[in-house]
């Protein structure tokens, strides 16, 4: 094999358990940074050296698109999640390794603007009282300017149970309560409920001005969710699970939900969550994708959400601390920080960010190179 300066020589995996770098170089040096999904990172960067590596390598690496086409033909015995979550890796070194050769922001590549970009504080816990997560909103608020907050209902693939008995019906009045009127409050119900249940939740929701259900029934029964869509008048939203293109066009055509919400990782990359926002824009629906960490992943969604003509009005933004997420820090800097409840479009070439090295010396690595 012959290759020409920007052919892909060389593909790197940096996992733990729960992250996993990935490092493309070409012939002449040059070099991207992406990360495949989080959550079992470990097993998927094995996937990226058996089943994306032995497509990719001595492969023009700024033929993005038709890599991503490829990939998932040439390995369609294994339609599902960790082939979609190793190929996101894959994608976004490309796009990083391609911003820094144009000297753009990947956001400038796809023609926005890399800017300060409204989010909303995103709580993952369920095993906290409704005043306890009322008073945090409030400190978090106070100190960073968020004027936007999401917080979980139900439990999740609850069977229609709450995580105590009470809880939801306590927790929607109290924070709406503690943070009055000013505020957009989002909630999750994580795969909880059936139909029904979930018409009856969505209609406190309704009642106590909250804007955003996400998943409210299991994620795979679309016709479920579908029922709760037509009966309500918020916006029910969902999509995150979801890596196959095909779902995400019934689930679009048949208007499932009011608010597509992808996830860059888990999805198989930029190149593919740009080709969802696309449908969901024709169909008149906007985005706004699923980012719950702060790894690479809120890295890559504000950037994508610089420049969607369809992007939702806030990016998800993880509130939980190292007790919780100890996994998603010191993992690249500048470290992102609200300010005035916007975090700012990193705007130097590629992702514009620059991995810790003292990240990688505590990871596995592995390289498949020509």
């Amino acid at each position: 094999m012959t290759l020409k300066d920007l052919d892909i020589y060389s593909i790197e995996t940096f996992s733990n358990n729960d992250v996993g770098l990935v490092r493309v170089r070409t012939k002449d040096g040059s070099e991207g940074w992406g990360q495949v999904s989080p959550y079992n990172a470990d097993i998927t960067s094995l996937v990226v050296h058996r089943q994306i590596a032995p497509y990719a390598l001595g492969k023009d690496a700024l033929d993005i698109e038709s890599l991503v086409n490829e990939i998932p033909e040439r390995e369609h015995k294994f339609p599902g999640s960790y082939l979609r979550r190793a190929l996101a890796g894959l994608d976004t070194a490309l796009w990083d390794l391609r911003g820094k050769l144009e000297e753009k922001s990947v956001c400038e590549l796809l023609g926005g603007t890399p800017k300060p970009f409204r989010v909303y504080a995103s709580s993952m816990k369920r095993d906290i009282t409704p005043q306890a997560e009322a008073e945090r909103f409030l400190r978090l608020r106070d100190e960073f300017g968020y004027d936007a907050f999401k917080f979980r209902v139900g439990k999740e693939c609850g069977h229609d149970e709450d995580e105590w008995p009470g809880r939801t019906e306590e927790i929607v009045p109290a924070i709406r309560k503690a943070l009055g009127d000013e505020v957009d409050l989002l909630v999750d119900g994580n795969s909880c409920y059936t139909p029904e249940k979930a018409i009856s939740v969505g209609q406190l929701l309704e009642e106590n001005g909250i804007c955003h259900f996400e998943e409210p029934c299991p994620y795979w029964e679309l016709e479920w969710t579908k029922q709760v869509t037509d009966a309500l008048k918020l916006d029910v939203t969902g999509g995150e699970q979801d890596c196959d293109l095909s779902t995400w066009k019934r689930m679009i055509e048949m208007r499932a939900v009011d608010v597509v919400q992808p996830d860059v990782c888990y999805l198989g990359g930029l190149t593919r969550t740009l080709k969802l926002a696309e449908m969901a824009r024709q169909a008149g629906l906007i985005c706004t994708p699923h980012s719950a960490n702060l790894s690479l992943v809120t890295v890559f969604t504000l950037h994508m959400m610089g420049a969607l003509e369809n992007a939702g009005p806030y990016v998800e933004f993880s509130i939980e601390g190292a007790d919780y997420y100890q996994w998603q820090y010191n993992i690249y800097e500048p470290t992102l920080v609200a300010v005035n409840g916007k975090v700012q479009i990193p705007d130097a070439p590629g992702w514009g960010v620059e991995i810790n090295p003292e990240f990688l010396e505590k990871t596995k690595h592995q390289i498949s190179k020509v």
